[in-house]
């Protein structure tokens, strides 16, 4: 008895849950893919071209390796040669007009200066980038550090 009662109501709802419209899925979109199916490969986006307009930048918090504002397409930069150091260099800087190396990148581990770039130093481009012109993918919201602190506050008799 009871196991057809229990037939009887699993039947009667599935008979209500396929009288409702079904709605069709939304493809699936990712910000970078778009809407190509997983199993499909997707046509790569061009690649922005480099800015070249040596400006420099802001930096948005304490402490961020400045970008690169020029191309550096061709230039050596291994553990034979640093192209950068061609113009940046603290003896060259004045001559070529760049901005020198800072003086952070002739410090060692110790905190000892030397009177070279330090080894750790010495790749530039594993903090600083060149920049490109191109379109965000996602939305940004970030503030910078100045806009976030809160005023102080107003002093009281007791301080």
């Amino acid at each position: 008895m009871r196991a057809s009662i229990v037939l009887a109501v699993v039947s009667v709802l599935s008979l209500v849950a396929g009288a409702q419209p079904s709605i069709p899925p939304e493809p699936f979109h990712d910000t970078l893919r778009g809407t190509t199916p997983l199993a499909d490969e997707a046509k790569p986006p061009l690649i922005a071209p480099t800015e070249n307009r040596d400006v420099l930048r802001a930096r948005a918090y304490a402490q961020q390796p400045p970008t690169i504002p020029h191309k550096i397409d061709g230039y050596q930069l291994d553990r034979n040669a640093n192209r950068c150091l061609a113009c940046h260099a603290r003896s060259r800087a004045e001559e070529s007009g760049a901005v020198p190396v800072g003086v952070s990148h002739y410090t060692d581990r110790a905190g000892e200066t030397l009177g070279h770039i330090s080894p750790r130093r010495y790749f530039c481009t594993q903090c600083h980038v060149t920049q490109a012109d191109a379109k965000p993918l996602v939305g940004n919201t970030f503030t910078e550090l100045q806009d976030v602190r809160l005023p102080p506050a107003p002093l009281t008799e007791k301080q």
